[in-house]
């Protein structure tokens, strides 16, 4: 049997729960055989197949490299799906603002304009959901609290810590607005214990602070305006939220009186208190947090939180290190120890004097969520507050992410190990030795590099030359980037020359003793007479002090200096000389050029290669990378991917004819971590266009203001019940509805038996009806008191019999019986109370949302890559510059609506947060018809606001959509007043929208003109 994961990796789509993953052996190598279907347990898993030649024995061994279940990331898993799986939201027992917050995540693809969640993001956010709403409610998942309490205790004793394992590039900003717009909207209508609308978002570095801005409300371009994060009537609530985005360095107490020594000495005199020169934890925190102080609750959420723990009580699991090992180990527990101290300090500052308060939760978000060097525990151990998964090896069977692919043989035969597989451990065997030091690097040149680099770099370059084609060919407009990641800032300077060319020499005074135009085409930054390009091609990055925000290192400013005068020189040309009036801060300059690499239009747009000391910083979310080098030491997996993850975010979103996203590749040399070793292609495609989707503020004439309406009062004169039966008061139920009802069941020997539903086919008319009776009495009939009213209940009978008797129950391949399951008889229910409602001569009022009673299209604003037709009649007959196309059906509607001379203005339903509520099976659900039209209808009458639907087939969740918009919606808002007259119509022919338009807006004028004239007599 072949084996599929190497045919087809990706086997899920982004966007629903995984249904099928690959066989993998018991040290997590894939084996023969058709996909496994279900999902995969949670586990840790390094997806690395199995070298051709002998494993290196010298790779560390760690807990993260073996193949164990995560049994409580597991079981929390489970029960997340099962209440996911609850049908009526009315039963998710969360608060009213969370349900209308899922339904709106999960609500259909076509509901959506521009990109939608992916359903790991989705998972990770109702796993937050569950664990604050659902579980501590319930008696059997109670225990699961205290258990994460207790994980908690050791490493962080006074904080209640939730972290989200999530792999890189599947989107972890997008989980962070939704938790703020959770968190904040049902904190604005009701703060307790459980929600507060303050948060503190704390990033590795600066460069993710800068890009964390779109968590903020207010920043043009955020998250929740353009990703439709939020309904838009919670766009209001979202903005009452507070949020300080900072970098965890900002903990870091700082000097308040700097003074030499000697002064310190002469003012310290006798006083056995030194003098405090530095900040307090209060004026640190006042500082790094300004107004969130204010609040009695604060959420804080770290990005990227792998870096904050406290290190373990007596632990040393890792035994004593030496050497560069050491100094990581230092360096990250510094960092650690410096992150975890600043929330807890925000903590002890927000309880002073409160018996509640403080820090409400901690939410992490990481993909590799595991204890690092220094830590006190094994490297690698996962932290015990996990309680979401989301692994690499999901993502990539999902599509999220691209797949790395990596050296697993090569032509070297006096060898057992794949040279590229580990660059570095190979380099220091070698004669020639990498400089460990700037003092060192000062006596190599460029050319002294070991050949085995030199030779991965023209081969990993060979590759990117041939892809560099094939992207121009596409038409892609940015090219394809290329990462060196080196050991320190020694060999980086070094191979950055070697690639890209230098110069040697003082140039003011007319000096050149040395020049060298660099050895890899495509990435040099000099032309072939020695003068420096336009735009450099090739980029130094020492991504640890562009993270600290502190002034560059001298060693690093000098050897990037040529780099940084040819940014300013190209913002200056772009922006004006004011851009750069002064000295320009260096490494501000940098982030901007590396933030916007492969970006149209920015610094950073036409960069092909970046040489990096560190690793780059996680979170750099360049989607071009394609190749990735990697020359320094790689001790464990945890390492490998984190750095492979730079280069794993995918370039196209687009879903192919499966409903799948087509595989993409990253190739990877020297970093020994490895995926798959198909030598396949895939070919790149060049992005969509994104339209920008707004209102007009020229066409404010054209407003459309709509009410929200959040449910129903029926208001009957009296207690005399009359059904006025019509064409949607018809229920049909089939065996889609209820299951097969005819199954043949055989044994391996001996005869064969067919069984139907027979019970069902043997209940009377007369026992159908009274059990339908009885459940609209005690759904539809109730009294102020909330009693049903159990005199009415021989009328309601009467008329449930009539509606079976006069052939609106109709069963097609199921016995009738099958009207009392609980769904059916609900739909039954609805059909037969809205008929009472228009045959008993009352009406309908409409309830208002009390947050926000009313919307607007003035509101619009989008981005999507979606097909948009653009509003172009004369005069505008639309306030809204495009309308989306979600099918042809729909642009037909559009062009009949600019064409009628009638029309005085229309928007198309998309992101306008008009929705119409009805009942379907017992559930609430919400409806959103496809365009709102305000029309002249003659007669000397106000305007009639038109609600129009384009359906083709129509099953019974649409014909109950249908019925409450034209019996229960339509009349009760026109019972409120204050919002015009409304009316409702379908069009299921798209060949002929226009004629039943014009029929349409004819019967509305003559409508119009008679109750003109009756009002008149």
């Amino acid at each position: 049997m072949a084996n599929s994961f190497y045919e087809q990796p990706i086997l899920n789509s982004p966007y629903a729960p995984p249904s099928l993953y690959h066989r993998l052996d018991d040290t997590g190598q894939p084996i023969e055989g058709e996909p496994i279907k279900g999902r995969r347990p949670s586990k840790f898993i390094v997806p690395v197949p199995a070298s051709r030649k002998k494993a290196a024995a010298t790779q560390a061994s760690l807990d993260l490299e073996t193949y164990t279940e995560n049994a409580k990331i597991n079981e929390i898993r489970g029960y997340v799906d099962a209440w996911r799986s609850v049908p009526n939201p009315a039963d998710w027992g969360v608060t009213p603002a969370t349900q209308r917050l899922l339904e709106h995540w999960r609500r259909p693809k076509e509901q959506w304009a521009g990109p939608r969640p992916f359903f790991c993001q989705i998972e990770a956010v109702e796993t937050m959901i569950w664990l604050t709403e659902v579980a501590p409610r319930r008696a059997a998942t109670r225990g699961l609290l205290d258990q994460i309490a207790k994980d908690n205790e050791e490493a962080n004793p006074a904080l209640f810590r939730l972290a989200m394992k999530m792999a890189t590039g599947s989107g972890k900003t997008t989980v962070m607005a939704m938790l703020i717009a959770w968190q904040a909207i049902n904190a604005a209508r009701r703060e307790t214990k459980d929600f507060s609308r303050a948060f503190l978002i704390v990033a590795p570095g600066i460069t993710i602070k800068d890009r964390l801005r779109v968590l903020q409300p207010s920043e043009p371009g955020n998250y929740y305006d353009t990703r439709e994060i939020v309904p838009p009537e919670m766009l209001p609530e979202i903005r009452r939220a507070e949020i300080v985005i900072t970098n965890y360095h900002s903990f870091q107490h700082r000097e308040t009186l700097a003074m030499p020594k000697a002064a310190r000495s002469f003012l310290q005199g006798n006083d056995p208190e030194p003098i405090r020169t530095v900040e307090s934890d209060a004026q640190m925190l006042d500082r790094a947090c300004g107004k969130l102080l204010r609040f009695e609750r604060v959420n804080v959420i770290n990005d990227e939180a792998h870096h904050c723990y406290r290190h373990k009580v007596g632990g040393d699991a890792e035994g004593a290190l030496t050497g560069e090992e050491k100094k990581e180990a230092e360096q990250n527990e510094e960092a650690a120890r410096l992150w975890i101290n600043g929330i807890e300090a925000l903590d002890r500052q927000l309880r002073r004097g409160k018996r509640t308060g403080g820090v409400r939760a901690v939410y992490d978000l990481s993909a590799t969520p595991f204890f690092l060097r220094g830590s006190g525990y094994q490297e690698g151990t996962l932290f015990p507050w996990v309680v979401s998964d989301f692994s690499l090896m999901d993502a990539i069977e999902s599509g999220i992410v691209k797949l790395p692919r990596v050296p697993v043989t090569d032509n070297l035969v006096q060898t057992d190990t794949v040279v590229y597989r580990n660059l570095w451990d190979n380099i220091k065997k070698g004669p020639k030795q990498l400089p460990k030091s700037t003092s060192a690097a000062g006596k190599l040149s460029p050319f002294d590099l070991p050949p085995l680099l030199l030779t991965a770099l023209n081969s990993l370059y060979s590759h990117y030359a041939s892809e560099f084609d094939r992207w121009q060919r596409a038409g892609i407009g940015v090219p394809p980037v290329f990462i060196v990641v080196c050991q320190n800032t020694a060999i980086s300077k070094l191979v950055f020359e070697w690639i890209a060319g230098f110069e040697r020499g003082n140039a003011e005074a007319g000096e050149r003793a040395a020049f060298h135009a660099g050895h890899l085409e495509l990435f040099r930054n000099y032309d072939e007479h020695g003068g420096r390009l336009p735009r450099p091609r090739t980029l130094l990055i020492d991504s640890r002090q562009l993270e600290a925000g502190e002034a560059l290192d001298k060693g690093f400013k000098d050897a990037a200096a040529a780099e940084i005068d040819q940014f300013k020189r190209e913002l200056a040309a772009r922006e004006g000389a004011g851009a750069v009036k002064g000295d320009v801060n260096e490494g501000d300059l940098l982030r901007e050029v590396m933030n916007t690499v492969g970006r149209p239009g920015r610094l950073g747009e036409q960069i092909r290669c970046v040489v990096s000391v560190s690793m780059l910083t996680e979170g750099w979310d360049t989607n071009t990378v394609t190749h990735i080098l990697g020359v320094r030491a790689f001790g464990t997996q945890l390492l490998c991917e984190q750095v492979v993850g730079r280069g794993l975010r995918r370039q196209s979103y687009e879903l192919n004819a499966q409903g799948l996203f087509d595989v993409e590749y990253a190739d990877i040399m020297g970093i020994p971590f490895d995926f798959a070793r198909s030598p396949q292609k895939v070919d790149p495609k060049p992005p969509k266009p994104i339209t920008r989707v707004h209102a007009i503020a020229e066409r404010a004439d054209l407003e459309i203001r709509f009410p929200r309406v959040s449910g129903y009062r029926r208001e009957l004169p009296s207690e005399r019940l009359n059904a006025e039966f019509g064409e949607d008061s018809e229920l049909v139920i089939t065996p889609e509805d209820i299951g097969p009802t005819s199954v043949t069941m055989e044994g391996i020997v001996g005869a064969g038996v067919t069984i139907t539903p027979e019970v069902l086919a043997r209940l009377r008319p007369s026992e159908i009806s009274f059990n339908l009776a009885k459940h609209l009495l005690y759904t539809h009939f109730r009294d102020e008191d909330g009693f049903p009213k159990q005199h009415l209940f021989p009328q309601i009978q009467r008329i449930a019999r009539r509606w079976i008797d006069e052939g609106y129950l109709v069963t097609k391949g199921v016995p009738i019986g099958a009207i009392l399951y609980q769904e059916q008889l609900a739909r039954a229910a609805e059909k037969i109370d809205i008929a009472c409602t228009r045959g008993g001569g009352g009406h309908v009022v409409a309830v208002l949302d009390p947050y926000n009673p009313s919307g607007s299209t003035r509101h619009v604003n989008f981005i999507t890559s979606k097909e948009c037709w653009k509003t172009g009649a004369q005069p505008p007959r639309s306030q809204i510059s495009h309308v989306v196309k979600d099918s042809s059906w729909e642009i037909a509607l559009a062009q009949a609506l600019e064409g009628h001379p009638r029309v005085l203005a229309y928007a198309k339903n998309q992101a306008l947060g008009f929705e119409i509520p009805y009942l379907d099976g017992g559930a609430m659900r919400r409806y959103l018809p496809d365009f709102l039209v305000r029309l002249d209808a003659g007669g000397g009458t106000e305007p009639l606001h038109l609600v129009l639907e384009m359906k083709g087939q129509r099953d019974e969740s649409d014909k109950a959509k249908a019925q409450t918009a034209r019996d229960m919606w339509v009349p009760g808002v026109n019972a409120l007043g204050g919002y015009g007259r409304w009316a409702f119509a379908e069009f299921t022919d798209p060949y002929t929208t226009e004629d039943e338009f014009r029929a349409l807006v004819a019967t509305l004028i003559d409508q119009a003109s008679a109750a003109s004239t009756r009002t008149q007599a």
